[in-house]
C-alpha cells in the first residue's frame, strides 16, 4: 500500500499534467543576434531582431556592421582601400544609448550593443559561438557577394539565420510557414532550429522530399520522421511531397511559398568547398537569390 500524497503533492502533479495536456509555453532562443545595417532608420534586422527578442524574451545583441568591410572574405586580413580612407566611426557611443532605448521601449530586458570593423564570415563565426540566432539582411553585402561572402559567413558559422530580403518591411507574425525538408543533417537542423517560429505558426506546411537512401539502412542510423518530431514539440504540419533535383527543389519551394502566400520559409543551407571557396548547393543558392520572404536557414 503507497503513502497518501500530500496537498501540496498532488497540486503539484494536476499542474503539471495541466501542462503537459495544454502543450509547453513559446519559448524562443536565448540570444539573439541582430547584425545592423543602418542606425538612422533602424535597418530592417535592428527591427527584426528587437520583435523576436521581445517576444521570446531573449537576450539581445545589435552589431552594426561597418560598410567599409563587411564584404571581406574570411581569408582576408588586410583593410579594403576604402576602409584605410575611412575616418574610424565615431557614432558607437550614441548608437548605443539609442539601440538600448529602441530595445527597451518594444519589451525587450537585455540588449547589448557592438560594432564590428572586419568580414561578415569572422564576425558571425565570432559572436555565433554565444547566440543562438542570427537576423541577417540579404543585402548587408551588395548583389554580387550574396553567394560567396553571405555564403561563407552562413556555412562558416554553422547558426541559424534569418535571412531578410532586400527593403524588408513586413511585420514577423510568420502565420504560415513552409519547411523544405529532404531527410539531410543541414534541413534536419533547420528543423530543430525553427521551432520557435513554428510554435508561433498558425499554419505549418511540410514540403517533404525526403528519398530514403540505400546508405541509411547500411549505416544502420535511425530514420528521422519530421512529423513525428514535430508531433512531439506540440507542431502539427500539413503534409506535401516532392521528388525532384536540387536546383528545381529550389524553385518548387520558391513557387509553393508564392501561391500560398507564406511567411517564411525553413529550409537547410546546403554547401561544399571546392578549392576552399564555400559553394552553395542548387536548391540553397537560388532560394538565397531569388526569395522575397524571410528564409531560416542553417548549415
Amino acid at each position: 500500500m503507497y503513502p497518501e500524497r500530500s496537498e501540496a503533492a498532488r497540486i503539484d502533479t494536476d499542474a503539471d499534467q495541466a501542462a503537459l495536456a495544454t502543450g509547453p509555453l513559446a519559448t524562443g532562443p536565448s540570444d539573439v543576434l541582430a547584425l545592423v545595417t543602418s542606425t538612422s532608420p533602424w535597418s530592417p534586422a535592428a527591427v527584426a531582431g528587437v520583435s523576436l527578442a521581445a517576444r521570446w524574451g531573449s537576450n539581445l545583441t545589435g552589431c552594426f556592421m561597418d560598410p567599409s568591410t563587411r564584404g571581406l572574405h574570411d581569408t582576408d586580413r588586410e583593410p579594403t582601400v576604402l576602409g584605410l580612407l575611412m575616418d574610424p566611426p565615431t557614432h558607437d557611443a550614441d548608437a548605443h544609448a539609442a539601440f538600448g532605448a529602441f530595445a527597451r521601449q518594444s519589451g525587450v530586458c537585455e540588449a547589448t550593443w557592438a560594432a564590428s570593423h572586419t568580414g561578415l564570415a569572422r564576425t558571425l563565426r565570432h559572436l555565433g559561438a554565444w547566440h543562438d540566432l542570427a537576423v541577417v539582411e540579404r543585402d548587408v553585402v551588395d548583389t554580387s557577394g550574396v553567394l560567396d561572402v553571405l555564403g561563407e559567413a552562413i556555412l562558416g558559422s554553422q547558426l541559424p539565420c534569418l535571412i531578410l530580403p532586400p527593403r524588408w518591411s513586413g511585420g514577423f507574425g510568420f502565420g504560415h510557414v513552409v519547411i523544405g525538408c529532404n531527410g539531410s543533417i543541414e534541413s534536419i537542423r533547420a528543423i530543430h532550429a525553427a521551432l520557435p517560429f513554428l510554435r508561433m505558426a498558425k499554419q505549418v506546411t511540410l514540403v517533404d522530399g525526403d528519398v530514403r537512401m540505400s546508405y541509411d539502412a547500411e549505416s544502420c542510423l535511425p530514420h528521422f520522421d519530421p512529423f513525428v518530431y514535430l508531433l512531439r514539440h506540440h507542431v502539427t504540419a500539413k503534409p506535401q511531397y516532392i521528388r525532384a533535383s536540387s536546383d528545381v527543389a529550389g524553385d518548387i519551394l520558391l513557387k509553393k511559398a508564392r501561391d500560398a502566400q507564406i511567411d517564411l520559409l525553413v529550409m537547410g543551407a546546403f554547401g561544399h568547398s571546392p578549392a576552399r571557396e564555400r559553394v552553395f548547393g542548387g536548391a540553397t543558392r537560388r532560394v538565397l537569390e531569388e526569395a522575397d520572404i524571410p528564409v531560416l536557414m542553417q548549415h
